[in-house]
């Protein structure tokens, strides 16, 4: 569904995105994490042909972003950040008139409208102005005009920002619905990792314009942090003791506390709290943790997802 090769754009004298090869399958759903300034939006204006890359290759849906731009439009959905309906007009209008803009025949774009209404809960809404709308009502509204012709590929950048969590559940199981019932290839980009951890498939990582990490959420998980056991005793000697004491797994002590890293680290409490036990070395406290993507996210780039400058907007580096 999508292939880049050396994909790179430079605005003077930065590198936004430096050599990215990416493949996506059809009917995947693909999370593209990154700090703010990492490239990931760039990325995804290049995939979307808003802007032109500065070297490297791009398909998608099959087609070149560079030199089949119109085919590639047709062909793909694109949820930007901001809200895409004209706060003055109806949600139905909206969609009617998006469809329209794709070349849909009227009947078949309120046919098409009437569909999305339905499945993205917006029956009771649809025939209200876009300004009163929630921001929920909004975001769902922004996600039936980018599937209103029937997109092979979806792209949504941040679906859920700004909405309260149960709004923002309530999205992500409509996108989970609509991707069940049509098999849409999704591209998903999130600043809460939790989302990305219960809907996508895999979760692609990007730094400094380059994918550093890239694979499922569970394996990255247990790859670069793993379970751990945290075990808390009454003296920084007791601690650094018991690490002596546990050879089969990776164990550091932190003062009065020794943290033990361990694969499927449930299974193991049992048999190590008996070997300290036959040493003598009882702990006070016993704690397990499974790690999050907020974990795999610190230990690969060293900051949170959120730290950095914001990423500096393309238009202004171009000198739109």
């Amino acid at each position: 569904m999508m292939e880049t090769r050396g994909l790179t754009k430079h605005f003077k004298d930065v590198r936004a995105v430096d050599g990215i090869d990416l493949t996506v399958r059809r009917g995947e759903l693909v999370a593209l994490l990154g700090p703010n300034g990492a490239g990931k939006s760039t990325t995804l204006r290049m995939l979307t042909t808003l802007i032109a890359p500065t070297s490297g290759t791009a398909t998608v849906a099959g087609y070149d972003v560079v030199r089949e731009q119109r085919k590639v439009r047709e062909r793909i959905g694109y949820i930007g950040q901001g809200n895409g309906a004209g706060h003055s007009q109806r949600g139905r209008d909206e969609l009617v008139s998006q469809g329209r803009a794709y070349g849909m025949p009227v009947r078949r774009a309120r046919a098409r409208a009437d569909e999305l209404i339905d499945s993205l809960g917006l029956t009771q809404t649809a025939d209200r102005t876009v300004a009163t709308l929630s921001g929920g009502q909004r975001r769902r509204l922004d996600i039936a005009m980018g599937l209103i012709h029937e997109p092979d590929l979806l792209f949504l950048d941040e679906p859920s920002t700004g909405l309260d969590p149960q709004n923002r559940a309530n999205l992500q199981e409509h996108i989970l619905r609509l991707r069940a019932r049509h098999d849409t290839t999704i591209v998903l980009t999130t600043h809460y990792l939790d989302e990305a951890d219960s809907m996508a498939e895999r979760v692609i990582v990007v730094d400094h314009g380059r994918i550093i990490a890239d694979d499922t959420p569970q394996r990255l998980k247990a790859k670069h942090v793993g379970d751990r056991i945290i075990l808390g005793f009454d003296s920084a000697d007791d601690a650094a003791t018991a690490a002596h004491r546990i050879r089969d797994h990776g164990s550091e002590p932190y003062g009065r506390r020794l943290l033990i890293t361990a694969e499927q680290a449930p299974r193991h409490v049992a048999g190590i709290l008996e070997s300290l036990r036959i040493e003598g070395l009882v702990p006070a406290e016993v704690e397990v943790t499974r790690p999050t993507l907020d974990d795999v996210f610190l230990k690969l780039t060293g900051r949170s997802l959120r730290e950095g400058g914001a990423e500096q907007d393309t238009d202004e580096l171009v000198g739109v």
